[in-house]
C-alpha cells in the first residue's frame, strides 16, 4: 500500500497504460511492378507511405534487336532475380494481357510475360494482374493516356527528380495502382494469378 501511495504505479495500471508492442504494427508491403516486353521490360519497386510512397528501385531491362529471343528472356529472368534478391518485395504486379492483332507479337509478349511471372512465382510472391487501361485510369485519369503522361504523373506521385524511362514508369504505375486499390475497400477485388 505504501508503494502505491508513494507514487509507484500499480501493476495493473502499468499494463493498461503501457504502449502497444511495436511487433503488432503492420508493415507495409514492398510492391514490385513489372511491365513485360521482349526488348524493354520495365520494373519498379515501391513501399506505400505518406506523403509519398518510397521508390526503392526502377529501371528497364533492355535487349538489343540483334539478340535472339532466348537470350532476351534469360536477361529478363536474371535481372528480375537480382532485383528481387536485393529489395525483397512481398507482392508482384504484372501488366494484364491486352488484345493484339498480330499473332506473332502476342506470342513474343507472352514469352516475356511468362519469363517474368516464373521469376516472381519462384520467389514466392503473391502475383496480381492489372489491365493497362485500369492503370492509366488510376494514374492519369484517362484510360488511353500516352506513356509520357503516365511518366509525368508517376514522377509527381513518387516525388522523383525527373520522369522515369517509359517502361519503368509503366511498372511503377502498376505498383502504385496496386497500392491504391489494395488500400481501400473494392467491390471488384484485384485479380490474383
Amino acid at each position: 500500500m505504501k508503494e502505491r501511495l508513494g507514487g509507484a504505479p500499480s501493476r495493473h495500471a502499468a499494463g493498461i497504460l503501457a504502449p502497444a508492442p511495436a511487433n503488432g504494427a503492420k508493415t507495409p508491403p514492398v510492391i514490385l511492378g513489372v511491365d513485360p516486353s521482349l526488348r524493354g521490360t520495365g520494373f519498379g519497386i515501391i513501399v506505400p507511405g505518406k506523403p509519398f510512397p518510397t521508390t526503392l528501385a526502377h529501371g528497364t531491362v533492355n535487349c538489343p534487336a540483334a539478340w535472339e529471343r532466348s537470350r532476351c528472356l534469360l536477361k529478363i529472368s536474371e535481372t528480375l532475380r537480382t532485383v528481387i534478391a536485393e529489395h525483397h518485395p512481398t507482392v508482384g504486379v504484372i501488366e494484364g494481357i491486352f488484345f493484339v492483332q498480330n499473332l506473332k507479337t502476342a506470342l513474343i509478349m507472352g514469352e516475356a510475360r511468362g519469363a517474368a511471372m516464373a521469376v516472381l512465382a519462384e520467389a514466392g510472391l503473391d502475383i496480381y494482374e492489372i489491365a493497362t487501361r485500369k492503370v492509366k485510369q488510376a494514374i492519369v485519369g484517362y484510360g488511353t493516356a500516352q506513356k509520357s503522361a503516365v511518366a509525368k504523373m508517376v514522377q509527381r506521385m513518387l516525388d522523383l527528380p525527373k520522369p522515369p524511362a517509359p517502361d519503368a514508369a509503366d511498372a511503377l504505375a502498376l505498383a502504385l495502382t496496386h497500392a491504391r486499390e489494395n488500400s481501400r475497400y473494392n467491390l471488384t477485388p484485384l485479380k490474383k494469378i
